[in-house]
């Protein structure tokens, strides 16, 4: 073999094993920055400068946009501080993450250091494709992100990682039957109790509209003395999209309804904590209720924490599902005192 020909030979065979070599799940994780322009709202109820509603006084909010063809489709948000940093998922199958910038009043005012990457599969590599990368509930309890899928159901567990998103997810039993979960309204909520409620800390999962012989909902405790499956109570059409629960130990579900001649309605329901045994079935008043008479669209996300002072908040998140007639909404909200 001349040496022209062990030449091409040796470069062949390098190229051979550098496409063959795996790709690791850090390489995978493409972090793509994002810079989301921010218009303030300032009133939730359109024309009016009402602060009160219920239980709740609006804080503030902000309708987002973004150049970035990913940027869209959130499903779930929480703080990992104080109203600072956030991390979320988008029903597309990626992680968002970045801070809550405020005005002088603590009001939201902007968003920075906005980034997107791809939820990882087993194999270290992005998942792909609307059945497979349905993101819909998450919570995070220290260093543990659990997030559920809906259509190819399940529920995984992920390291948090805010620099790479490489972090690849290890399934956790489903708690409810599979073939009791509908292909698009399976698992919506994922929350993690307070260790001092009856729950002492045990995770629990509501679907969407999963329901049971009676017309509700299935929901479980994953862990903890009252694991099993409970139902909710399923009210006037509508369907579960997120959950979080308060201090006390209370359960806030966050439900709309959409039709034609009302648009979209929203509200909010309060579960006493004592109620969630397995096999029953819970109710609880409502606490908000807003139709489009109020700054809301479809509203995904809730999540339920504290500012260094102690007062508790609220914060929601829409879903615009890439469309141009909806928005990405952040609402903001405190409990009165």
């Amino acid at each position: 073999m001349n040496r022209t020909a062990l030449a091409f030979r040796r470069a062949s065979l390098c190229l051979v094993f550098l496409v063959a070599m795996p790709v690791s799940a850090e390489e995978n994780a493409v972090v793509s920055p994002a810079t989301i322009e921010s218009h303030v709202v300032s009133n939730f109820r359109i024309g009016s400068s009402e602060r009160r509603f219920g239980e709740l006084e609006f804080v503030g909010g902000l309708e987002m946009t973004s150049a970035s063809s990913d940027f869209g489709g959130l499903s779930a948000f929480r703080y990992l501080d104080s109203g600072k940093k956030f991390l979320g998922i988008t029903d597309t199958g990626f992680w968002y993450a970045g801070t809550m910038q405020r005005d002088e009043e603590g009001r939201p005012a902007s968003i920075s250091s906005f980034r997107l990457a791809p939820i990882q599969s087993e194999e270290g590599v992005p998942v792909e494709g609307k059945w497979n990368s349905d993101a819909e509930g998450m919570s995070v309890y220290g260093n543990t992100v659990t997030v559920s899928f809906e259509r190819i159901h399940r529920i995984a567990e992920y390291v948090l990682d805010l620099e790479n998103f490489a972090s690849t997810p290890k399934n956790v039993p489903l708690p409810i039957p599979r073939d009791e979960l509908r292909n698009n309204r399976g698992i919506e909520t994922i929350a993690y109790s307070p260790a001092s409620s009856p729950l002492h800390g045990g995770r629990i999962a509501v679907t969407e509209k999963s329901i049971n012989k009676a017309g509700d909902m299935f929901a479980a405790v994953l862990e903890g003395p009252e694991k099993g499956i409970f139902f909710v109570k399923r009210r006037d059409d509508f369907d579960v999209s997120d959950g979080d629960f308060l201090p006390d130990g209370d359960l806030l579900l966050l439900e709309r309804r959409f039709s034609i001649a009302s648009g979209v309605v929203l509200r909010i329901r309060r579960i006493p904590a004592a109620s969630i045994k397995p096999g029953a079935t819970v109710d609880g008043e409502f606490i908000l209720q807003a139709d489009m008479r109020n700054q809301i669209d479809n509203m995904e996300g809730l999540d339920v924490w504290q500012t260094a002072d102690g007062s508790t908040r609220l914060s929601l998140v829409s879903d615009d599902n890439h469309s141009i007639l909806q928005r990405n909404l952040y609402l903001e909200f405190r409990f009165a005192e």
